[in-house]
């Protein structure tokens, strides 16, 4: 009978089928998560003209998903430790593929508003979940990577929305983009039967059979018998894991992470929902403009996989400093004429720089705070963040009522940038000597 260590044994793990099977599965639920939340950047032109939505209103239906997925990533984060990563994925995924199916069904918009509410509670309930289970099965040696590689299906779905948005839309109207939302619920069966629940909760609940099954899985080279017992390091009891959140150490880096989320979200916002309408403002057709969402998530991939495994070899600190620096030069030059090459090129690196930005965020996170408060860190950093994306299409929507010069609503959106490239300089400068070694490892190393 041996003690195995569940962290060490994820953490040296080699890279298996079992690696590719989370990844594939958290992939697949984060590019139908990313397909119905940019989906109203590449309807909201032809919304406008249809029910003669001026911007302000135009910014608050925009909003009205964010708001949901502020509760729901607080909400589901904090419920995941409970019920189980699994349980509540998939709960969220039929959440918000369903509503998004009867948004196309939508008379006006305030039954558009409402079920775009309804719908952000669970996109925004996915995304920790993802993260977090994603984190928790990487080996160590290429978390970054990894957790960057699977939230860039997020850019993919977003793709898939502009890119079908620029066929589709023309030609059979708006509302078909929203039923095609249905797929993920086909595949609800093979999700329930493929997608792992967390080993953390497992031990947490005492399911030590099944906790030893998915740890041959993640290193069958250890050659796990069933009368091995597992263990993991002892964590002291938490009442309150939101406060735990600021001790250790860890407030000043906490709100930093707050504050960075919370700009990164609102320039990623404000681009998604208003960017093909600050093209058609400026004279592109509908085409060029929904082009324009499609290459910002193409370079969002980029940004993602490149900045990932940058991460890996570098620190995510220096990484996301040196990114958010980009997406604030990147913004501002779009303001000015260029020739398209050069304006597709800026769009790209201003996708790369800020949604991929996003996405390292994610991966900082998951690394900072150990796995008993790991879920609640990304739940509230994602949701305190979500202030940021609803002001961000409120922001849009302002900007473009004050009718003023085009050059100066790039810059507007440039400012935030500037403020995250200095929270992000700030993480980790004050950590206390009661942190725990493996926490003040990770904040060194991002």
């Amino acid at each position: 009978m041996k003690h195995i260590d569940v962290n060490d044994t994820i953490d040296n793990a080699s890279f298996t089928p079992f690696h590719w099977k989370v990844l594939f599965w958290c992939t697949l639920i984060i590019i139908f998560d990313g397909y119905d939340l940019v989906i109203y950047g590449v309807v909201l032109p032809i919304l406008m003209d249809q029910w003669s939505l001026n911007p302000y209103v135009a910014g608050l239906l925009g909003s009205s998903a964010l708001f949901g997925m502020m509760f729901g990533a607080m909400g589901f984060g904090m419920l995941s430790d409970k019920l189980g990563r699994k349980n509540t994925i998939l709960m969220c995924v039929v959440l918000f593929s369903l509503t998004t199916v009867l948004n196309g069904l939508a008379a006006n918009p305030w039954q558009f508003g409402i079920l775009r509410f309804i719908a952000g509670l669970g996109i925004g309930g996915v995304m920790p979940n993802v993260v977090s289970l994603m984190s928790e099965y990487s080996p160590k040696k290429n978390r970054s990577t990894l957790v960057a590689l699977m939230f860039s299906g997020y850019a993919v779905g977003g793709m898939m929305s502009a890119g079908l948005g620029i066929w589709i839309v023309p030609n059979y109207g708006w509302e078909i983009m929203f039923y095609l939302a249905a797929a993920p619920l086909l595949l609800l069966p093979l999700m329930i039967k493929y997608l792992p629940e967390s080993v953390a909760f497992l031990m947490a609940q005492n399911r030590q059979e099944e906790a030893r099954v998915l740890l041959q899985k993640v290193a069958p080279e250890r050659n796990i018998a069933s009368q091995d017992v597992l263990v993991v390091p002892p964590v002291k009891e938490q009442k309150a894991p939101v406060l735990e959140l600021l001790r250790g150490g860890r407030a000043l880096s906490t709100l930093m992470f707050w504050t960075a989320f919370f700009c990164c979200l609102l320039m990623v916002y404000a681009l998604g929902s208003w960017l093909p309408k600050l093209m058609s403002m400026a004279g592109y057709a509908l085409g060029s403009s929904l082009m324009s969402l499609m290459v910002l998530n193409i370079g969002a991939i980029v940004g993602a996989v490149g900045g990932g495994w940058l991460a890996d070899r570098f620190s995510l600190r220096s990484v996301l400093v040196t990114f958010f620096m980009l997406a604030s030069a990147s913004l501002v030059l779009l303001g000015y004429p260029h020739p398209m090459w050069l304006l597709y090129s800026l769009m790209a690196v201003a996708g790369a720089t800020t949604i991929g930005s996003q996405i390292l965020l994610y991966a900082y996170v998951a690394q900072f705070y150990p796995a008993s408060i790991r879920s609640t860190a990304l739940g509230w950093a994602s949701g305190i963040g979500r202030n940021g994306a609803i002001v961000g299409p409120m922001l849009g929507g302002t900007l473009l009522a004050l009718a003023l010069p085009h050059q100066m609503n790039f810059l507007v959106l440039a400012i935030p940038g500037a403020i995250a490239t200095l929270a992000i300089a700030l993480v980790g400068r004050r950590l206390g000597a009661s942190q725990p070694a493996a926490e003040a490892g990770a904040a060194t190393q991002g």
